[in-house]
């Protein structure tokens, strides 16, 4: 909720900037609705739904205006005017931006027992208040991490991982300089990728076991397809964030301090795969029968990465914070598989105690806002975006907030998209406070 500090002096602009008229004034101080969820829990119609913003929004094609939320108000916000209902506060953060004396805070910034005391006041708080266990300042999680700056993408850890957990895609049939030909011939004939004809017995291992397929066979000589350019392409490894072991109904994969461990014998009666549809990464999967792509931390690609030294063990960190790129799309909060992130205007609050670091949220943010440590991303592959002028209450946060400028108003006040630069993000329709913007997006598959 956004409340008004002793700086409000009741010049009312704050009321005015309200699309959703949530602010009133009560003896020369702004006073608005507290988000407290009350009209939502006893909306008959389901008409009231919270949106990723944290405030909450009305369904006008489900509301017909019955009056329960007005009698359930605690703080008397909520009035119906012309079967319309006015007095919910979506958390769009415009009067914050209105007021000229910094008056309008952000009750969810302000510490724990500022937020309990004035609860108190309005008797909507347990008493006594509930003691509770300080929030985490950032989320962590060990794994084997890639350097992007010294990965040679030469695919030798996924040479060497013995669970499957590296999927490399890189160009084949060139020499990446993986040196596994060197490891694997049972002779000694390849050194610093040079072939020895006269060691050489044509056995061919070297050329079966080549990751990117760039040994051949030349007139009974073999021959390694090299290139100078290096190489493009990602190497994507599991993240060891364990969803996959939450979502295993077999109990087949668990968690054990801290590390991935995997019981087959469970698993072979699993007619459904949910361990694999949670992977944020795409590593866990099925070949032949047999579940791969799940790290153990045995740390054999760390051992194998001897020559540009890429891969390691960390403790990844992440306190929440996103660069000033954010667009408020809300995708972050939308995938979120632990619900730890809630939007803010130009920015998101993140539950550090939920996260699990399972980087889902930076791998789908469409403007790399978000930090992550995979190499995996998903963009946006298409969708649709169009306003319902008969629900549009014309407030223009749609318009404000959008990042391409793809929303306009035409002269009568009606709002239009445009499907040249719409990048279907999905801002309009999380700040919507009529839900009139109907909103649809595919992202591009694996």
């Amino acid at each position: 909720m956004f409340i008004s500090t002793g700086k409000c002096e009741g010049l009312g602009e704050c009321v005015k900037a309200c699309p959703t008229e949530a602010i009133r004034m009560i003896d020369g101080r702004a006073f608005s609705c507290i988000t407290c969820g009350a009209c939502m829990e006893a909306c008959p119609n389901k008409a009231i739904r919270r949106n990723r913003y944290g405030g909450y929004v009305v369904d006008r094609a489900k509301c017909n205006a019955c009056g329960v939320c007005e009698m359930t108000c605690p703080v008397n916000s909520i009035k119906i005017e012309d079967g319309v209902v006015k007095g919910i506060c979506a958390r769009c953060g415009l009067c914050v931006d209105a007021c000229p004396l910094g008056a309008r805070v952000d009750a969810f910034d302000l510490i724990e027992d500022r937020q309990l005391r004035f609860l108190e006041s309005l008797n909507l708080a347990v008493k006594p208040p509930v003691k509770r266990t300080p929030r985490s300042s950032e989320a962590t999680r060990v794994n084997v991490v890639t350097d992007t700056e010294k990965c040679t993408l030469c695919r030798r850890c996924q040479y060497y991982c013995p669970t499957g957990a590296i999927i490399a895609d890189t160009e084949e049939g060139v020499c990446t300089k993986c040196r596994v030909c060197e490891d694997v011939c049972p002779v000694g004939a390849i050194e610093d990728l040079e072939i020895d004809p006269e060691k050489c017995t044509l056995c061919l291992k070297c050329m079966r076991e080549c990751p990117s397929n760039a040994i051949y066979i030349d007139d009974f000589k073999v021959k390694i397809r090299r290139s100078e350019a290096r190489g493009e392409g990602s190497i994507v490894s599991c993240l060891n964030c364990g969803l996959c072991a939450e979502s295993c109904e077999k109990g087949a994969l668990r968690m054990v301090d801290g590390r991935l461990r995997h019981d087959p014998t469970l698993c072979r009666d699993c007619d459904e795969t949910p361990c694999i549809d949670a992977c944020p990464v795409g590593t866990l999967r099925m070949v032949d029968g047999e579940l791969r792509g799940y790290c153990v931390s045995c740390g054999r690609c760390v051992k194998a990465c001897d020559v540009s030294e890429a891969r390691s063990f960390q403790t990844v960190r992440w306190d929440g914070s996103v660069s000033e790129d954010c667009i408020s799309c809300g995708i972050c909060s939308e995938i979120c598989p632990v619900d730890a992130i809630t939007l803010k205007r130009g920015s998101i609050e993140v539950d550090t105690d939920r996260c699990i670091l399972c980087e889902k949220c930076g791998i789908h943010c469409p403007v790399d806002a978000i930090p992550r440590t995979t190499m995996k991303k998903r963009s946006i592959k298409g969708g649709f975006t169009l306003i319902d002028q008969r629900l549009c209450i014309g407030c223009g946060l749609c318009l404000d907030v959008c990042p391409e400028d793809a929303i306009s108003r035409d002269e009568s006040g009606l709002m239009f998209v445009d499907d040249d630069r719409c990048i279907h993000c999905g801002a309009c329709s999380n700040i919507c406070p009529a839900r009139a913007v109907i909103f649809e997006r595919e992202f591009a598959s694996d």
